[in-house]
């Protein structure tokens, strides 16, 4: 049996044998959250773990991987510019075969190839979730904890068996994570959101708000975003939804996207945004940039926290202001979530036609109530009435998005906001998804035509785009 087996699966075996004696750790303790880490290796130096260095013989794989860790760092250039990872790569796996022979480790190559990129993942990556943010199968990461992680896959959450060595650990990559980008997380400030450098978005929760320990949850997005085609393969939409979308988007409707967490908000939002004329001008603003525009003339502004003196935040409601001084042809808003919803619908009223963003809510009806409810955030005091007749003006389409329960998304309602009739707001679905069944636990429906147009038509007609009446279902016998 190799030594790697024999130290993963021994240690009941020695449980009657004497410990090997302790020496101090070698190393400094890792250093607090919010850190700045920079593009050298003195930051990573700094962090070396404290573990017990016993012989090769006892102990823990924890303490042969800490022990080999901390003397390769020791022994790496503190000036080595990370960023270049291929040739921190070479170097590393040189100095980890210096230092395997020179510890006389025998390792299979198996073994050997799995602490070698442990060790890598933890000096150029983020430890124990690398290897599942390079899977591509899996769209969200949640720790719960340092030994509790579970990912999303098709829908569905499973736990996988992975851990962190403790709480430090933990702390050690949420650090790497919100350092290069000049946010902090620490006890005055326990929360965070940020976003890695392939734009996936990431949220954490440290104590004391956290009981559990600190908490990360990273919303993964794949490296070729989403095309439509896809989502029509996986029924999310249909062809026939996805024409009178595409036409909508052109002729410079205002659309609001609606759906829970988890939904797919802001991957339709990301599609939709891929039918705006390449000369066009847009501007997208964003909590944790992570849209994924693939027009060339785009600018993208992310809002800022405050500082450690509660100084500098910007909002998002501020650089919905700001966009319009930018001419944009279209603003694009990640999330409306409290009173920049009174000017986005201003800038969607004052000429900014085409804009899209998206809110949480549980239907288009609830859209409307909850947009009513941030404007009034926005603390101006306004009457309902006034903040309808904004809404009502603004808005053009309302597209909701659910998770159903076998963990699919699915578009249920493409609904048109027709105006107002006294103090309602009247609407009018174009769209509605029709559950037919379940076949293995999978929903089975389809996004169906209520054989109603909408009355922007002539909109969309101007723009010299001709839909066909089959699409809503005129002429073809099928109406609900």
């Amino acid at each position: 049996m190799s030594l790697l087996k024999r130290i993963e699966q021994g240690q009941a075996r020695n449980n009657d044998q004497p410990a090997a004696p302790q020496r101090p750790a070698t190393g400094n303790p890792s250093s607090p959250a919010g850190e700045q880490g920079g593009g050298s290796l003195s930051a990573l130096q700094a962090r070396r773990v404290s573990a017990p260095n016993t012989g090769p013989q006892a102990g823990t794989y924890f303490d042969l991987k800490i022990r080999v860790q901390n003397k390769l760092l020791s022994e790496l250039d503190p000036t080595l510019d990370i960023t270049k990872t291929e040739d921190v790569r070479r170097t590393i796996l040189e100095l980890f075969e210096q230092i395997l022979n020179e510890e006389n480790i025998v390792l299979s190559r198996p073994e050997r190839q799995r602490l070698f990129e442990q060790i890598s993942a933890e000096i150029l990556g983020f430890g124990p979730l690398q290897p599942l943010l390079e899977d591509e199968s899996i769209t969200e990461i949640m720790v719960n904890g340092p030994k509790n992680i579970y990912v999303e896959r098709k829908g569905k959450l499973v736990r996988v068996p992975v851990a962190f060595e403790g709480n430090e650990h933990v702390m050690r990559v949420i650090d790497r994570i919100v350092a290069p980008l000049g946010r902090r997380i620490d006890e005055s400030s326990p929360y965070v959101d940020a976003r890695l450098p392939d734009g996936s978005r990431v949220n954490a929760v440290i104590p004391p708000i956290s009981l559990v320990g600190p908490a990360l949850t990273i919303r993964k997005f794949s490296k070729t975003p989403i095309t439509i085609d896809q989502m029509v393969g996986y029924g999310s939409i249909t062809p026939e939804a996805v024409e009178f979308m595409k036409a909508c988007v052109i002729s410079r409707c205002n659309i609001v996207i609606s759906g829970g967490t988890g939904s797919g908000k802001t991957t339709l939002l990301n599609v939709l945004s891929g039918f705006i004329p390449s000369d066009e001008r847009i501007l997208t603003i964003e909590n944790a940039a992570e849209l994924q525009l693939r027009q060339e003339h785009v600018v993208t502004l992310e809002s800022r926290p405050a500082n450690i003196e509660g100084r500098g935040e910007i909002t998002i409601r501020q650089l919905v202001v700001n966009a319009l001084r930018m001419r944009p042809d279209r603003i694009i808003v990640g999330e409306i979530r409290d009173e920049a919803a009174l000017d986005m619908l201003q800038a969607m009223n004052t000429g900014h036609d085409g804009s899209m963003t998206t809110a949480h809510s549980n239907s288009p009806r609830d859209t409307i109530s909850r947009l009513e409810t941030m404007t009034l955030m926005a603390g101006m005091d306004l009457p309902i009435r006034a903040i309808r007749e904004q809404i009502a003006a603004a808005i053009n389409l309302v597209c909701h998005q659910e998770r159903m329960r076998d963990g699919s998304r699915k578009i249920t309602h493409i609904t048109e906001i027709t105006g107002m009739e006294g103090e309602i707001i009247t609407t009018t679905d174009i769209f509605l998804f029709e559950q037919t069944g379940s076949e293995n636990g999978k929903i089975v429906g389809r996004l169906r035509p209520t054989g109603l147009r909408p009355k922007f038509m002539d909109r969309i007609e101007e723009t010299g785009i001709h839909l066909p009446p089959s699409i809503f279902g005129v002429g073809s016998g099928r109406r609900f």
